[in-house]
């Protein structure tokens, strides 16, 4: 759909607001203190009608320095730009500033009005037009065509309209079939309708009655109703002017700069990653560590930013990489274009683009973050997901996460992974979750040194247990995310699993003759005590002095031939296995079986014979049947 979005451009009292009355016969200056200074100081609004009866919306924004905040909030919108260059003046600081605004956009498509013809004489025009062509050169519209008008007398007005309409025609059709996302430039309430809201659409389309989440603030509101150049309308499209009426919504709770979007569609953050241009012309520089003004969509915060790979500065004209750090949430997305201003004087520096809109803190020298940002600028979307798996490192990705982060559908996100999942490039686990081979190897090798160093520690034991070797490992990752790690690493033979612990695969145990005697004896003693087991803290405590008791202790545990049934209670495996045995026989005897005549059966004391069966009640081998117990497996 070709909706699209003409925006003036240019230095105060140039004639913008008098030349959009003469193109489409509306004013676009509302406030009564426009009207009465005789020059536009915030956003104005208006459309021009296309021959096949649809309209494109025009932005005008103020041309004077101190309102270059609230030109900049209309400037997010727009796909046209109509550059307004007054005759009698030529190029002003504010028409090289718009332009340089425009150019860090990323608009690529204009042409330029001179106006107030009438008050120039030939010859002062034609030179004016040669500056004006010098210029512009360097500029996206070095080549544009140029129209010089009046709209005091309508000198070149028709030809002008002609020209904006041809260039509206041809412009690339917009993609509604995804979220829709609308930064929000005007709130105000209307008697009878309450809160309402303008803005331009910039993605997708949204329908009357829909949910809608304003961010960063991630309040949710129903849209009770929408318009379109004044129009009621069922549903409104990206590169269209719209107005919305939200459900229960109050203007104080609607800030300048908030963005209206889908559910779910966006990640507020409060760091970005980015790709930094500073103007040619610019007088200042972008430094490490400086204060500047970050004019995103309609809106503007301050940030800091951090230049990376070593960088302390970007002189005019050059390119690099950064970290833009917000004291509040921003709503942004991969590919979105912004401006920065320096933060006193205000003049603008620079801008860029937005490559990861929610990244992890970088440290100003990292290459890697400088390596991973270069791969994913300008790259397609296979190099940037897989520029982005490699920077979440061996913390596993879910693809719906990966599509957040570059601004694209699930369905294309998941059709990327797959053809990176095809070449071996990234491994998928269950419920979306991905890793790239290069941080498998990485966990690879780290699992291997945690391993390795727990056998030289513990060389009596035949494995660390899953909880250790989990937390060790994957530190605040999700147990179950870090469960189907383990159990990639054990398919691809990294280590070995025995029993209910982990260890490398040429770990092998070997005994002391003293360790050899203890083990022997611990075990005797064990057989002989039967389902009246001495308490783990009194064996320790007996044989305090020998160093080697705690560690052929855990080797038993390790090994499975030991069962701690509490904390303090341990029984050997068979004796567990003959306990269930006795168990099953009362039960085909009585139906049911009671503590008493468990502990009778077993000629032990009630101690141990509840430490059994509350051990087997978690484990769901018995239950409970009032002050009795069944077997709840066979």
């Amino acid at each position: 759909m070709r909706n699209v979005i003409i925006g003036t451009a240019g230095h105060v009292d140039h004639g913008k607001t008098a030349l959009i009355r003469a193109l489409t016969g509306m004013d676009t200056d509302r406030l009564e203190e426009e009207k009465r200074r005789g020059i536009t100081i915030d956003l104005g609004f208006a459309w021009l009608d296309l021959p096949d009866g649809s309209r494109a919306g025009i932005v005008d924004v103020p041309g004077h320095e101190r309102f270059i905040r609230n030109m900049l909030s209309g400037a997010g919108g727009i796909d046209l730009a109509l550059l307004v260059v007054a005759a009698d003046e030529g190029i002003m600081p504010q028409t090289r500033e718009h332009l340089g605004i425009l150019s860090l956009l990323g608009i690529r498509h204009g042409c330029v009005a001179v106006t107030k013809a009438d008050l120039v004489e030939e010859d002062w025009l034609e030179m004016m037009l040669e500056e004006l062509k010098e210029g512009l050169a360097d500029s996206f519209l070095a080549n544009a065509p140029i129209h010089v008008v009046s709209a005091y007398t309508g000198q070149g007005i028709g030809q002008l309209k002609e020209t904006l309409i041809g260039l509206v025609c041809r412009m690339p059709a917009k993609d509604v079939d995804g979220p829709f996302r609308m930064p929000v430039d005007r709130v105000f309430t209307m008697p009878g309708f309450g809160t309402v809201i303008t803005g331009t659409m910039i993605e997708g389309s949204v329908s009357q009655g829909e949910e809608a989440t304003l961010y960063p603030l991630e309040e949710s509101y129903r849209i009770r109703s929408l318009q379109e150049h004044g129009n009621l309308v069922e549903r409104a499209y990206a590169g269209q002017r719209v107005a919305m009426n939200l459900q229960k919504a109050r203007q104080e709770d609607i800030p300048r700069g908030s963005v209206l979007a889908s559910p779910g569609s966006m990640q507020p953050g409060l760091m970005l990653d980015v790709a930094l241009r500073v103007l040619p012309d610019s007088r200042r520089v972008l430094e490490n560590g400086s204060r500047l003004h970050f004019h995103h969509g309609s809106g503007e915060t301050l940030c800091k930013l951090i230049l990376l790979g070593g960088r302390e500065q970007l002189l005019p004209g050059e390119e690099g990489f950064g970290q833009l750090r917000f004291e509040d949430a921003v709503a942004a997305k991969a590919g979105d274009a912004f401006v920065l201003r320096f933060y006193s004087p205000l003049e603008t520096v620079g801008g860029g683009t937005v490559l990861d809109p929610s990244p992890y803190k970088h440290r100003p020298s990292s290459i890697k973050a400088v390596e991973k940002l270069h791969a994913m600028h300008g790259a397609d979307l296979p190099a940037r997901a897989e520029a982005l798996l490699k920077g979440h490192g061996t913390r596993f990705v879910h693809s719906a996460a990966l599509a957040l982060q570059t601004a694209v559908s699930a369905e294309a996100m998941e059709a990327c992974l797959e053809t990176l999942l095809s070449q071996g490039r990234v491994i998928k686990l269950q419920e979306g979750l991905y890793l790239h081979q290069d941080n498998v190897r990485i966990l690879e090798e780290k699992s291997r040194e945690i391993l390795n160093d727990f056998h030289q520690r513990n060389p009596l034991r035949m494995g660390i247990r899953r909880e250790e070797f989990r937390t060790a490992l994957l530190p605040g990752q999700n147990q179950q995310e870090a469960d189907q790690a383990l159990d990639m690493l054990l398919s691809r033979n990294t280590f070995v699993r025995s029993g209910t612990v982990f260890a490398l695969p040429e770990h092998a145990i070997s005994f002391t003759p003293r360790q050899q005697a203890l083990l022997e004896g611990l075990q005797t003693r064990l057989e002989e005590a039967r389902f009246s087991p001495p308490e783990k803290s009194a064996l320790l405590a007996e044989f305090t002095k020998e160093k080697e008791f705690p560690r052929v202790l855990d080797y038993l545990l390790d090994q499975g031939s030991l069962i701690p049934v509490s904390p303090d209670i341990l029984f050997l495996s068979k004796d567990l296995a003959q306990a269930q045995q006795a168990f099953l026989q009362l039960q085909q005897q009585h139906g049911e079986v009671t503590l008493a005549d468990f502990r009778d059966a077993l000629s032990t004391s009630r101690k141990y014979a509840l430490a059994i069966l509350e051990y087997w009640d978690r484990k769901g081998i018995t239950r409970k049947t009032g002050e009795a117990r069944k077997m709840a497996i066979s």
